[in-house]
């Protein structure tokens, strides 16, 4: 733990320091968030923040190298695949945050990325369905790529409010992070060190590093080279887990839930930005409009129009975002109905501050 521990805070360290001055760059290159209709800011902002993101995940990934376990991970071609995807589609992502570009463009970048992180191992052996599925290679290739498209998407689309995007993914890389390393210990012989558990160690710590430029009233923008890459790093997380779990493997609580954890809890940490793009999907389709087409409709737009403050509404998506991702990861650990109970309270407590905080605090700010 001590290393993963180390692995974050370089993330976190870095990820802050670098930020001030992709904040120039960012001025000094005219990426600049302009004032919109379904925006909420009131004056341009700066973006660019996945830069410093990527620096923050670089460092994490040189300090980890050099470590006595956690090198073990860098063994393969698997953290040298996940590096450059990140270049790749971190770049890709400065690029529309300088100058926008079409949805192809953007579509073929995140493919390219997750081709290369395919060619060099990071990709699905096998699927955790009625015992071990083994499909065949080039349909495995197109999950891994499909998966990181849709996991790259979802995070863009939910990145509509100051710090939530950032938030939602450290909730879900804390979740992920949490089921990766309590499995691993429970194998024979324990082995906590893996490509999954260290590369969600280091998006949380990148996440946490950039929250304070990032939460309201922000100073940058992560823009869509944060958010292509938070989301390739979810989904390379995800990837590199799903495709190498021992179903068999019995743990202290629901073993039969935790055999369905592995394509679960992928759904579960994401549940948010995928509700988000399936019910943008279907309202643009349903008004005759593209489904890339922006609007003013997410989720986050509706918590503001229902009377929510800017911040109120951010922790509240926070809450709804723990609730799923925490409470699935709960089931494999704790037996009996404990589980059950906690999120049953948990998501009451949630609807009723979702629904009537406006109404009770009508003129805070928070």
């Amino acid at each position: 733990m001590r290393e993963y521990l180390l692995v974050f805070v370089v993330a976190a360290v870095t990820t802050y320091a670098a930020t001030p001055f992709v904040r120039w760059l960012a001025l000094a290159t005219g990426a600049m968030t302009a004032v919109r209709d379904r925006d909420v800011h009131a004056v341009p902002i700066p973006r660019l923040g996945g830069v410093g993101i990527l620096l923050g995940f670089g460092a994490a990934l040189l300090v980890a190298s050099r470590l006595p376990y956690l090198s073990q991970v860098f063994r393969g071609g698997e953290m040298t695949g996940v590096l450059i995807g990140a270049v790749i589609v971190c770049a890709v992502g400065v690029l529309d945050d300088i100058r926008p570009l079409d949805w192809l463009t953007k579509l073929a970048g995140q493919m390219l990325a997750a081709g290369v992180m395919a060619f060099k191992g990071v990709q699905l052996l096998s699927l955790p369905l009625f015992g071990v599925t083994v499909l065949p290679a080039p349909l495995l290739v197109a999950l891994t790529i499909l998966i990181v498209v849709i996991s790259t998407n979802a995070v863009n689309f939910i990145d509509g409010l100051d710090g939530l995007a950032a938030g939602v993914v450290a909730i879900a890389g804390l979740a992920f992070f949490s089921y990766s390393y309590l499995l691993s210990r429970t194998y024979d012989p324990p082995n906590v060190f893996s490509s999954a558990t260290f590369i969600t160690a280091a998006l949380v710590g990148c996440c946490v590093g950039f929250l304070p430029h990032n939460f309201h009233p922000a100073r940058l923008f992560m823009g869509d080279a944060g958010s292509l890459l938070l989301g390739l790093l979810l989904a390379a997380a995800t990837i590199s887990m799903t495709g190498n779990i021992d179903p068999s493997v019995q743990l202290s609580g629901n073993a039969s839930v935790a055999i369905l954890l592995p394509v679960v809890l992928p759904l579960a940490i994401l549940s948010l930005p995928l509700l988000d793009v399936m019910l943008a999907v279907i309202r643009r389709t349903r008004a005759g409009r593209r489904p890339w087409h922006p609007d003013a409709e997410h989720l986050h737009h509706r918590m503001l129009q229902i009377g929510h403050t800017h911040v109120r509404a951010v922790l509240l998506l926070y809450l709804w975002a723990a609730l799923v991702a925490l409470g699935a990861v709960s089931f494999a650990f704790v037996d009996g109905w404990l589980p059950i109970v906690v999120i049953v309270i948990v998501a009451i407590s949630a609807m009723v501050l979702t629904l009537w905080l406006p109404r009770w605090l009508p003129d805070r700010r928070l």
